[in-house]
């Protein structure tokens, strides 16, 4: 969780690392490149996230940040909740539907693609926890259902679905989702 300055230094450096240290600049904007508006969002999340978890939601750069936060996740389809992923996150591409609900604890690292959804089994909104570890890659339209334990080190295939826990080191895919490698 960030909860001080020096966290939120951390968060935003790992974050920009994953994209090499390339910021983007205002022709990007003007050209409507998806890393400007990608890097924005994650930049607002990691904004929303300090101030909410520093001084509350009253704060006024906290409505600003929430503010930006929320109008590019409705404009790039992307719903990632504040304080569920770590430190690194990548997201390659705008496209399809990306959604990390609350129940979510997402570690450093992780990589989602277009069409990635951590969700519920059910329509009633669930309890069920989702827990996935450190340098994980989810590949195009990959689903967890469920409550999900994943390990560390993991790649999930294109549209594979996850109901069941996944073990360390493991390469899985299908519906639903077996593991196909160990990784070694």
């Amino acid at each position: 969780m960030i909860q001080s300055k020096k966290d939120l230094k951390y968060y935003l450096t790992a974050d920009s690392a994953r994209y090499n240290n390339q910021i983007p600049n205002i022709l990007d904007f003007i050209l409507h490149n998806e890393k400007w508006y990608i890097y924005h969002y994650v930049r607002h999340l990691r904004y929303t996230e300090y101030y909410l978890n520093r001084y509350g939601r009253k704060h006024p750069l906290f409505l600003w940040h929430f503010f930006r936060y929320k109008r590019l996740s409705f404009k790039l389809r992307i719903t990632i909740y504040p304080n569920t992923i770590g430190p690194g996150i990548r997201i390659y591409h705008i496209g399809d539907f990306i959604h990390v609900g609350p129940q979510c604890s997402i570690g450093s690292q992780c990589t989602l693609l277009p069409g990635v959804v951590f969700g519920n089994k059910h329509e009633q909104e669930s309890k069920d926890i989702i827990v996935v570890g450190n340098n994980c890659y989810f590949g195009l339209g990959a689903k967890i259902f469920g409550s999900v334990n994943i390990g560390d080190n993991v790649t999930v295939g294109a549209n594979s679905v996850i109901t069941k826990n996944i073990p360390n080191n493991a390469i899985v895919g299908g519906i639903p989702a077996r593991i196909l490698k160990i990784k070694e």
